[in-house]
């Protein structure tokens, strides 16, 4: 069961969130807990039992960490001991789960061969986040079984989850809001989210998967051009998308998580495009790696190497193939090289066209399997097939491009700045009560087209 699944829409969230309105305040917690072991129930129940296991291991371990580091001073220095076994134990788990290295633990735990742990990559980043954190002794360990089991599995944060400290999470906690002004706010980020990935994304996969199982020795140019930049775009459709669903259930039930993006594809500068994409992954790479290496060591070169490095890793993160680290290591060194040119003038709308381009050239690395097939792809790209366009180019112009520009400009501020603006003006009252007849319609779309496909298929999901 996904937020975008009528099981989800119609029967689990309207259901979980009359309950949670209806508990008492001292069983709020345990009501949205129960709710998202529910939750994961729906997949399997072997994934149920994966993530009470999974968060049970941290909070254990961080709570032995915290004793041993400030109740019994003399265990001080065996600190580390539990701390290594949980940040040992959340690498494993991606690991396992992420890559190929692992493939006997399927048979070793009779698991099935489609079983994936959904979200993984992001909720183990906030557990080892919370781990470090305890252990550099910035923040004390989370009593609260449940409390700290919603900060790992609570379903609105459990796939593309915002990805932010433990900290952060309980100041979010403890600012929540349970009114109707955050029941409206939520329901229409959820249908944003909604829109932007069964509008948009589902419709620009069909695209992309098309000229994806194409031979990539024959395409033309353009094809191959409108294959990535449908890739690209159906990605941050994706991702944004479901983040946004995933926020805006999570304001429904009254907590305020940070937006995960912030309008990248059109950045006037590539280290724009790369502070704006997934932003709360960028920050915990920062702050517990980045943060580090440059706290020894401030050279200027040095922190281009760190910063280079620390973008192969994040590229990993993202696929856990050589692609993706070859993805990462190519946008770092693009950001340094960048920073070294920053003197040199150049329009906003320059910007922007090099930025896309080039963020849009190095994304094959991204949806190719291994770099023999992503080299195929960029030959084709710089016309190697010595085709520059053929009648599929036609088709597939004639068959998307209302997609494609209606996708090109909702990945820019330019719609949000034109709403903002009018709100400003006399107009504001048309805007307040034509919105939720909007928004009713959109949902209505949205509905309709997951019901007459069967299902919105998610791609990129195992992140």
């Amino acid at each position: 069961m996904i937020y975008s699944s009528l099981l989800f829409i119609y029967a689990f969230f309207p259901i979980s969130l009359a309950v949670y309105f209806f508990t008492p305040k001292k069983f709020k917690d345990i009501s949205l807990f129960f709710f998202s072991v529910l939750f994961c129930g729906f997949f399997s129940l072997k994934f149920m039992l994966f993530m009470l296991i999974y968060t049970t291991v941290n909070y254990i371990s961080a709570s032995i960490t915290y004793k041993l580091k400030w109740k019994e001073s003399k265990y001080r220095h065996f600190k580390s001991i539990p701390f290594s076994i949980g940040i040992l134990f959340d690498v494993t788990a991606v690991f396992i789960f992420r890559t190929d290295l692992f493939s006997s633990t399927y048979d070793l735990f009779n698991l099935p061969d489609g079983f994936f742990p959904i979200g993984i990559s992001f909720y183990t980043l906030s557990a080892m986040g919370y781990l470090i954190d305890v252990y550099k002794g910035r923040i004390r360990a989370e009593v609260n079984f449940i409390r700290f089991g919603l900060f790992i599995m609570m379903f609105p944060r459990l796939i593309m989850c915002s990805v932010v400290s433990y900290d952060k999470f309980i100041g979010i906690w403890k600012k929540r809001k349970i009114r109707m002004s955050e029941l409206g706010a939520g329901f229409e980020i959820f249908i944003r989210g909604l829109a932007k990935k069964v509008i948009i994304s589902d419709n620009l996969f069909m695209m992309c998967s098309a000229i994806k199982s194409l031979d990539v020795r024959q395409i033309s140019a353009m094809t191959a051009w409108l294959g990535i930049t449908s890739y690209i775009l159906c990605l941050y459709f994706t991702i944004s998308g479901i983040s946004d669903m995933g926020n805006g259930i999570a304001c429904c039930f009254g907590f305020r998580f940070p937006q995960s993006f912030n309008y990248p594809l059109f950045s006037s500068r590539i280290r724009h495009f790369c502070a704006k994409w997934h932003i709360q992954i960028m920050q915990w790479f920062r702050k517990y790696i980045v943060s580090q290496f440059q706290s020894v060591v401030n050279e200027k070169y040095i922190n281009g190497f760190t910063h280079i490095s620390v973008m192969t890793m994040l590229g990993f993160w993202y696929g856990f193939n050589l692609c993706s680290a070859l993805w990462g290591f190519l946008m770092g060194f693009a950001v340094v090289a960048e920073s070294r040119l920053k003197d040199v003038k150049m329009l906003k709308s320059t910007g922007i066209i090099y930025t896309f381009l080039a963020t849009t050239f190095l994304s094959v690395f991204l949806s190719c399997g291994t770099v023999s097939e992503s080299l195929d792809y960029l030959w084709a790209m710089i016309g190697g097939n010595k085709v520059f366009a053929d009648s599929l180019t036609l088709y597939l112009v004639k068959s998307y491009i209302l997609v494609l520009l209606i996708a090109v400009y909702f990945s820019t501020d330019l719609f949000v700045n034109t709403i903002s603006r009018i709100r400003k003006t006399r107009f504001r009252i048309i805007i307040s009560v034509f919105s939720p007849v909007i928004e009713i319609v959109i949902f209505a779309v949205c509905t309709a087209l997951i019901s007459y496909n069967g299902n919105s298929d998610i791609i990129l999901l195992k992140l």
